[in-house]
């Protein structure tokens, strides 16, 4: 699947995206070795701080069917931006520890308009299981 694939399928994600309160919604994919992508989108609650963002979900569901770090090739998300959307530091900070350092992130939005970006660029110091002393 190359990256134009993988981007339409965050775009059908952002169709299912549940956001009523900021109405931004957010489609994410997330494309394993084997061929298998995971979708995530958005949903919100009126408990703001109870939200999940997309890139989570599509992370979280492929973790929750046996998919591991070493399983990821690469991620989309999309939203409807003026520039390309970009993740969130909550998100970031669990892409850099779930993905592969180098896996290719394709940030993109509804115009076509697409940056390509890695964990590591995303966030470059980011908290990670050494800082824990283990």
């Amino acid at each position: 699947m190359n990256k134009i694939e993988l981007i339409e399928k965050a775009k059908e994600a952002r169709a299912l995206s549940y956001s009523p309160y900021s109405n931004f919604a957010v489609g994410a994919a997330l494309l394993c070795k084997d061929g298998q992508v995971f979708l995530g989108t958005n949903v919100e609650n009126a408990s703001y701080p109870l939200c999940m963002c997309a890139e989570r979900n599509a992370i979280y569901n492929a973790i929750m069917h046996g998919y591991k770090k070493e399983d990821f090739v690469s991620m989309a998300l999309i939203a409807d931006t003026d520039e390309p959307c970009s993740p969130c530091g909550a998100c970031r900070q669990v892409i850099s520890e779930l993905l592969p350092a180098n896996c290719p992130i394709y940030m993109a939005n509804l115009k076509g308009e697409v940056i390509e970006t890695t964990p590591i660029e995303l966030l470059p110091f980011a908290f990670s299981s050494e800082d824990l002393g283990k």
